[in-house]
């Protein structure tokens, strides 16, 4: 396989994955089949900029689709386009536009379109937990169900009235 294409089938990899907030370098170049140090080269001499800078790039050009048309909080965006840190994503995304993504809503939303609900963004972006996603994610727990209500002997003792 020739050079150009191994490097265009881990570009590719990250137009895909984009979201995947473990996809690093190491998976990247493994796409390609080189080690990391000699594709970051390659991908740099091909494209004119590392694969780092290409994958948050596209990553900010999905917070900004997600900004203007989801109503969704900045943390969760942050999150749904493979961040980890809000400090990192509204610095890079500064970097990027000249605005925070505050600053960014602000200025896009509110020219006759509503927002999307959240839920219907969160679907579609692939934000809610599935089998893939859960076995990855250590924080997700079931939460417990309704604990008992109050009038069955299981509020606290200053409520409980004798029949």
């Amino acid at each position: 396989m020739d050079k150009v294409r191994q490097i265009r089938l881990a570009k590719d990899a990250m137009d895909r994955d984009w979201a995947d907030p473990d996809l690093d370098l190491d998976a990247v170049a493994a796409h390609a089949g080189y080690s990391r140090y000699h594709f970051l080269r390659a991908f740099k001499e091909a494209y004119g900029e590392t694969p780092g800078q290409y994958l948050t790039h596209r990553r900010i050009e999905r917070a900004e689709e997600m900004l203007r048309g989801a109503d969704l909080s900045v943390t969760e965006i942050c999150h749904l386009v493979g961040f980890s840190s809000l400090g990192t994503f509204s610095a890079r995304f500064k970097a990027r536009t000249g605005l925070t993504p505050s600053e960014y809503r602000t200025k896009h939303v509110g020219r006759g379109a509503s927002l999307i609900p959240g839920c219907y963004a969160m679907l579609w972006a692939g934000g809610f937990p599935t089998a893939r996603t859960a076995k990855r994610t250590a924080t997700l727990k079931k939460r417990p169900g309704p604990g008992p209500a109050y009038g069955d002997g299981e509020g606290p003792p200053h409520d409980r009235r004798e029949p």
